[in-house]
């Protein structure tokens, strides 16, 4: 059997969380340029997708889809990103990033681009009055 979940640090110190999911944790990261979340997988020692069980990334598919889809009608994107790249933080944690056409780093990916902005209390308040009770609807969860 494997070690009890954890976050990696570095989710810990950038993520604010928003959701448990049944098989993610939705995690907000705290750069207010972009609507940037990131999906961590509930599983110890795993780092690509293809080491998770069929079941789950069956599962992972349809929370990903699930919550693509809500961010999309939640901020009105253009485009949605998704990547799962791990070369810093090892742990898998996938980014579901809302991009738009007049962001300030279209069509460039936003890794490396500005400097992180993190999202004031009211913001941050904002974001999860609006998301929450959609997330609650579509995903049936129990979210923070």
């Amino acid at each position: 059997m494997s070690e009890e979940f954890k976050l990696h640090p570095d989710l810990q110190r950038d993520g604010i969380e928003i959701a448990d999911l049944p098989l993610c944790k939705l995690l907000l990261c705290n750069d207010s340029n972009y609507p940037w979340f990131i999906m961590v997988p509930k599983r110890s020692d795993v780092k690509d997708i293809y080491e998770l069980s069929w079941t789950d990334q069956l599962q992972f598919l349809n929370e990903s889809s699930a919550v693509s889809e809500i961010l999309m009608q939640c901020f009105n994107g253009d485009k949605m990103n998704v990547a799962a790249l791990g070369n810093v933080t090892p742990q898998l944690h996938i980014h579901h990033v809302v991009r738009f056409a007049e962001d300030p780093s279209w069509p460039k990916p936003i890794w490396g681009q500005l400097p992180l902005v993190p999202y004031s209390e009211k913001e941050l308040n904002s974001l999860k009055g609006k998301l929450i009770p959609m997330l609650n609807e579509v995903l049936k969860t129990d979210t923070q």
